[in-house]
């Protein structure tokens, strides 16, 4: 790692956590979160790749050719460990990780989602006083919630003076109705017992399985929770913070991402508190918005 500090740059590092913690980032994904310029882009990843601080594979799905997708190289994965004040991993946990990346049967859900929390750090470019405060995975908000509920996200969005928390549910369209609102008696019995009061979004596919889960939302007990659904047929330019969220049980109006309600509480066992400047994606790049 020392050999190679000369030759890296603050953008290097943010990729590197962003990495770590969220998996695999295709190409477009890094270009429109970090970069102006696609052939910029492409052409410090591939640097970055030659000094093996990170590596790519190429998936195809349903016989396409999918951009590259970009995973943490030795380098960066034993970056960010230390950084966190963790005994780095071996190369062979290294490879396992990426060849379980490019394995997974999950893979699209896991860009689907991360596409969701990029494409509101896009808005925030574009858009002065809007900021994603905090983006955290699956796995460390489930661990921050005492694993009594699991999210595939959570984030917090800033809009001036206004936070909102959200815990995220990425539907693609292949469970069944039932079963994606069987998921929220979990989060009933979390709110129950002082977790968090932020919304649930469930990020659909569709606005026809949009309008089928709300005729089963309609009979479901929600009562301490806010859920808030969007399609993303219909998000077009909008993206996830605009005007696209549809509360459950309050008609049919569209809500901007910031005027969700939600209260930020006290930390406890089942809360992890407001974000704190650190937890700020973006923030090794230029601190925290």
């Amino acid at each position: 790692m020392r050999r190679i500090t000369a030759r890296l740059q603050p953008r290097d590092y943010v990729l590197a956590h962003l990495l770590d913690d969220h998996r695999v980032l295709t190409a477009p994904q890094i270009h429109t979160t970090l970069f102006t310029s696609p052939r910029t882009c492409r052409n410090r990843l591939d640097a970055l790749r030659h000094l093996g601080f990170i590596d790519k594979f190429l998936p195809t799905r349903h016989g396409d050719r999918l951009p590259a997708h970009w995973v943490p190289g030795l380098l960066s994965a034993r970056y960010a460990a230390l950084a966190r004040g963790e005994r780095p991993p071996t190369v062979k946990a290294v490879r396992d990780r990426q060849d379980a990346t490019a394995a997974s049967p999950h893979l699209h859900h896991t860009t689907g989602t991360n596409q969701f929390f990029v494409d509101l750090i896009v808005h925030s470019r574009t858009h002065a006083g809007c900021r994603l405060t905090r983006w955290w995975p699956d796995h460390r908000i489930a661990a921050a919630l005492g694993r009594r509920v699991h999210p595939d996200g959570h984030g917090v969005w800033r809009h001036h003076g206004t936070e909102v928390g959200f815990l995220l549910e990425y539907d693609t369209g292949t469970e069944t109705l039932g079963t994606l609102v069987g998921k929220l008696a979990a989060y009933r019995r979390l709110r129950a017992d002082d977790g968090p009061h932020w919304p649930i979004l469930i990020y659909l596919p569709t606005t026809t399985r949009e309008t089928n889960l709300h005729h089963k939302l309609a009979t479901t007990t929600l009562t301490g929770i806010t859920v808030a659904t969007a399609a993303r047929d219909r998000v077009n330019g909008a993206g996830p913070a605009g005007p696209v969220w549809r509360l459950a049980g309050n008609g049919r109006a569209r809500l901007h991402l910031a005027d969700l309600p939600a209260h930020a509480g006290r930390p406890g066992p089942y809360h992890p508190g407001p974000p704190t400047p650190d937890q700020d994606p973006l923030y090794l790049l230029d601190g925290p918005g």
